[in-house]
């Protein structure tokens, strides 16, 4: 059995690890790396994308088997920053959906479906979404699952700019922990607020009784 894994999250590190040592898997982490000609050389049985932030061409996904996982119940929650989306909506869990690469933005089939709890930090939840994640590709591979086209409603998520990281009109202070909360994670941005000369960045939140307590990040704008 020939694995790919495909990841430029360097949250999943160790799906990476652990796929190298289950099914000595060849590891791609740099868009230019991910080309044709260097997948045809290699023939892979399954591309797992973990996480990976660049666009997969057509030409990649109708020659080889690519599968991806997304954080919402497909097709509710198709689109862009699902995790930041899901919590604005007041959701407190979640499931992770592996389903296959096609052209349209995850309308693939799906393979599996696994339950992921929106607690804590986005750092946090990502690390407990690789844990799933790693299983439901031992899950994929081990029993050779056939993915079943999507059903159900569909609801589309928009990517979030970094500009809506801003708290300024935030009054309620549950909304404020969930979106400092929300952006807290690497590579992500953080959530602010500024003033004439300053920018302030929030991390860490505790929510109490009487307030948040956060790790606050103070630059010059």
């Amino acid at each position: 059995m020939n694995i790919i894994i495909a990841n430029s999250n360097p949250v999943h590190l160790e799906i990476e690890r652990k796929c190298q040592e289950l099914f000595n898997s060849f590891i791609i982490n740099e868009k230019h790396e991910l080309s044709f000609e260097k997948l045809n050389e290699l023939k892979p049985d399954y591309i797992f994308f973990p996480h990976w932030s660049y666009i997969i061409s057509k030409k990649i996904f109708k020659n080889f088997n690519c599968i991806v996982f997304h954080m919402t119940d497909l097709p509710y929650g198709r689109g862009g920053s699902p995790l930041q989306n899901l919590i604005m909506r007041g959701h407190t869990e979640t499931v992770i959906s592996a389903l296959k690469v096609e052209e349209g933005i995850d309308t693939g089939p799906i393979y599996l479906k696994k339950s992921l709890s929106l607690a804590g930090t986005a750092e946090e939840i990502f690390l407990r979404a690789g844990q799933i994640i790693l299983k439901m590709i031992e899950e994929i591979i081990k029993n050779k699952i056939i993915p079943v086209t999507q059903e159900g409603e569909v609801t589309v998520f928009t990517r979030r700019t970094p500009n809506e990281s801003n708290i300024q009109n935030i009054a309620d202070m549950e909304t404020l922990y969930n979106h400092i909360r929300m952006l807290d994670a690497e590579t992500y941005p953080k959530a602010f607020i500024e003033t004439n000369f300053l920018k302030f960045e929030f991390s860490r939140a505790s929510l109490k009784i009487d307030g948040i307590i956060a790790d606050v990040k103070i630059t010059k704008k």
